[in-house]
């Protein structure tokens, strides 16, 4: 009982940090109206807040195992308090100051994903980290749910004025989180400490990609097969980068979506994937061969991603591929991050999740760079940069 609560707890602190994140997605175009290549700035910020976490995603991760997952919360649901106040005045400087200063405390879903399988028995592990992938999609409806309903309830038709109110509702929520970090209990009891010496040989480690890799084959050898997730994981995230570039795609392209359109967008996308996330993680994730899960969802959907880019104006299409998507590859995540957390242990969870975590921010900063240098050309050539790095994880677990 005393778990079930615990869970209950960190999943309250998941939701409301991703409708957070969520809430501010229909009103990002506000802050680069007017300037010369609008999708490209809003790729930099991406692209700061993704990069950064190459050094601060392996230290927390390290923090997390020697002084527990709380602290890390903590730090985290602070740093996302200070960065949201930042966007305040609405202005492109401190939208990326946001980006950059967030991406700098954002280890929270390293330590989310080893708080969980800390607490969670081997038979409930997919279950209880599909819940957290289905709160996740939850949460991408709510943020913009309430975006959008304050735009309208509000009538505020001056689109800095939207902006300003929904971040207003942003630093307000976020400090609710605070509030719910500094009253979480730990997961992790035998947390041992971190000497000066290992955060500093860490740091270090963290600004070499080479010395990142060498980590994870090590960790390969004690744990058979963590390489090929982590590296299966890194394309995915490759493919998955339509998420950061959706808004400026629906705003600046053919389908010339407005924020209300965005929010209603997300919230249908967020909806669907709940319902479906739950069904699938809750009864039949661990009872299926998941590896060819993977394959067979990665195979179908690359050119579900892919038709992304030939919608053009039509907001029909666009819904039909987004209820495939949520049928298909947007299942992935879930079933290797379980398969991932089986190849953990108490002594090195906080650290493999936070290398993860890392080389996920590498991808992440690698297809931001390709999608906003593909936009120029192009706004729908992403996708099909997307769609390739789809067929990667499908080669993969085909392998």
């Amino acid at each position: 009982m005393f778990k079930d609560r615990h869970l209950l707890h960190i999943y309250t602190i998941i939701f409301i940090d991703v409708v957070v994140g969520s809430i501010i997605g229909p009103v990002l175009p506000q802050f680069v109206r007017g300037h010369q290549q609008p999708q490209l700035w809003l790729a930099l910020g991406t692209s700061l807040f993704l990069g950064v976490q190459l050094i601060s995603a392996p230290l927390l991760g390290k923090l997390s195992d020697g002084y527990g997952r709380k602290p890390i919360f903590r730090l985290s649901s602070v740093g996302t308090f200070i960065a949201d106040c930042m966007l305040l005045p609405v202005r492109m400087g401190w939208q990326l100051a946001n980006r950059f200063s967030d991406g700098l405390t954002n280890g929270l879903y390293a330590t989310v994903r080893s708080a969980i399988t800390d607490i969670s028995p081997k038979e409930a592990l997919f279950r209880n980290l599909g819940i957290e992938g289905a709160i996740i999609s939850l949460g991408f409806v709510i943020g913009p749910a309430i975006a959008g309903l304050l735009i309208t309830t509000l009538d505020l038709t001056n689109p800095v004025e939207q902006a300003r109110y929904v971040v207003a509702m942003a630093v307000g929520l976020s400090a609710l989180n605070v509030l719910l970090s500094f009253l979480l209990r730990e997961t992790h009891a035998n947390a041992g400490g971190v000497s000066r010496g290992e955060l500093k040989t860490e740091l270090v480690r963290s600004l070499n990609v080479g010395s990142m890799l060498a980590r994870l084959r090590q960790k390969d050898h004690e744990h058979p097969g963590l390489l090929q997730l982590v590296l299966m994981q890194v394309a995915l995230t490759g493919a998955v980068g339509y998420y950061n570039y959706f808004v400026a795609y629906a705003s600046l392209g053919e389908l010339k979506m407005d924020a209300k359109d965005i929010s209603y967008f997300f919230m249908y996308f967020g909806g669907l994937s709940v319902a479906i996330s739950y069904g699938f993680y809750g009864f039949m994730a661990d009872r299926i061969n998941q590896r060819r899960a993977i394959f067979w969802f990665a195979l179908v959907g690359v050119p579900v991603l892919a038709s992304y880019g030939l919608v053009g104006t039509s907001k029909l299409w666009l819904y039909i591929i987004i209820t495939i998507d949520c049928l298909t590859y947007s299942l992935i995540q879930g079933l290797i991050e379980g398969l991932m957390a089986q190849k953990t242990t108490d002594i090195d969870r906080g650290e493999i999740f936070g290398l993860n975590q890392a080389m996920q921010g590498l991808a992440s900063f690698g297809t931001t760079l390709v999608f906003g240098l593909l936009s120029i050309i192009d706004l729908r050539l992403p996708f099909a940069w997307f769609g390739a790095c789809l067929a990667v994880v499908a080669w993969m677990a085909r392998k």
